[in-house]
């Protein structure tokens, strides 16, 4: 347990990012006794009912924030994950913890929204600023303190600026130049969108897989909703020359021709579809999480892309580390630097576990796939030995969480 007492100054802290990790270093700076402005260039905190995973430290965090019974009537207790032939046949049907590796029976599936609401709902009615559709557009740190200028054309002053902003941060690029260097692509993209459930899916999810091209269905309970996803391998990022979403539509539909089972009517609901995610599939690597009293937390400083299946894990436990550091040292140097050796192990430590991830949910030829759906076939008592979940279990408990009350106490 950290128990420091010496006594020090709270100041003003301005947040940028308002999804998981601004609202959860918000609440703890708000109780650490800190003056805390939340900013989001969105004009809403951002939701989607996609499933997202709660696990190991990250439990423990939301249980201090006296949110875990919500976290656990949002649980959508998914039963099962089924992998299909090129036929349409089922290879294998496994539970979601056995690629997850959260095998706890406290470790928590939700929608990402329900995350979001639950962490905004510690906040909002607290002394804890929110401004919606506002961005940082410089920073100026004089050693003394930060200058920040919005969008809106405003500057205020703050002790210290964190960037929540995630996989493509904003508060990075200010603090150390364009993402390009720091960005490593791990050789996907992908498309997000929801359309009618079509197949009656209930608490499940379909993965279907040809050689670098994947159609993914997940169904929350008995959502009249599913939740899809068209995932192609590609050597290079084709952003520079597919930049529009009209564009982008029409690469996913040239990838996606010609496939079969269902790919067809999920690749015309992509081309439909109004909330239509495109991105690229990768991680943040960084050689420091700040510079001067600027620091960055969540995706914008580790993020682990989805094939760790820990983006929102870290982001929970690094905002909770960062807030209860900042409080229990004198100066941000003092605070970044405890922040970054208690975090970074298990940053990295998490981030590894996509390898194990790609290659069993994205195998890329036609041998890696009939390996998988081998293993499959004949699961059995063997089965933990199988499966990529068994190396990524003491992964995502491997971090003992401090606990910051001297700093509460001394607030």
């Amino acid at each position: 347990m950290i128990d420091r007492t010496h006594t020090k100054q709270r100041g003003r802290i301005l947040v940028s990012g308002a999804s998981i990790a601004g609202p959860t270093v918000a609440y703890w700076l708000d109780r650490f006794g800190f003056d805390v402005t939340v900013i989001e260039q969105a004009g809403a905190v951002r939701g989607g009912g996609y499933p997202i995973d709660v696990r190991g430290p990250a439990v423990e965090v939301a249980k201090r924030m006296g949110i875990l019974s919500g976290l656990r009537s949002a649980h959508i207790d998914a039963k099962r994950i089924t992998f299909l032939l090129s036929n349409g046949s089922v290879a294998g049907t496994i539970r979601p913890e056995e690629i997850t590796g959260g095998v706890e029976s406290h470790d928590i599936e939700l929608p990402r929204g329900d995350l979001t609401e639950l962490l905004y709902g510690l906040t909002r009615n607290s002394s804890v600023r929110y401004v919606f559709n506002e961005s940082i557009t410089s920073v100026d740190d004089d050693g003394k303190g930060v200058t920040a200028t919005f969008r809106s054309g405003a500057s205020e002053r703050y002790d210290v600026v964190i960037g929540t902003d995630g996989l493509h941060s904003n508060t990075r690029r200010l603090l150390f130049g364009p993402e390009e260097p720091f960005s490593n692509y791990l050789g996907y993209c992908y498309n997000g969108f929801t359309m009618p459930n079509f197949l009656a899916l209930s608490h499940e999810s379909l993965t279907y897989t040809t050689p670098g091209r994947y159609a993914v269905l997940s169904a929350v309970r008995n959502s009249p909703v599913l939740h899809a996803f068209l995932i192609f391998a590609s050597e290079e990022i084709p952003f520079s020359r597919h930049q529009d979403p009209v564009s982008q539509r029409r690469l996913v539909a040239e990838r996606f021709e010609g496939i079969g089972w269902e790919v067809p009517r999920l690749v015309t609901a992509m081309e439909q579809a109004d909330d239509l995610y495109f991105d690229v599939v990768s991680q943040i690597h960084l050689e420091r999480w700040s510079k001067g009293r600027v620091v960055l937390v969540g995706d914008s400083a580790f993020a682990p892309s989805f094939l760790s299946g820990q983006g929102s894990s870290l982001a929970i436990v690094g905002a909770y580390i960062l807030a209860g550091e900042l409080a229990a040292w004198d100066n941000p140097a003092q605070a970044f630097a405890a922040y970054e050796k208690l975090m970074r192990p298990y940053a990295l430590a998490n981030q590894n576990l996509a390898a194990d991830g790609g290659d069993f949910l994205l195998p890329l030829t036609q041998k890696a796939i009939d390996v998988r759906n081998r293993a499959l076939s004949n699961l059995g008592s063997s089965r933990t030995k199988e499966m990529p979940g068994e190396t990524s279990r003491g992964v995502h408990c491997s971090l003992r969480l401090p606990e910051y009350s001297g700093a509460l106490e001394n607030r």
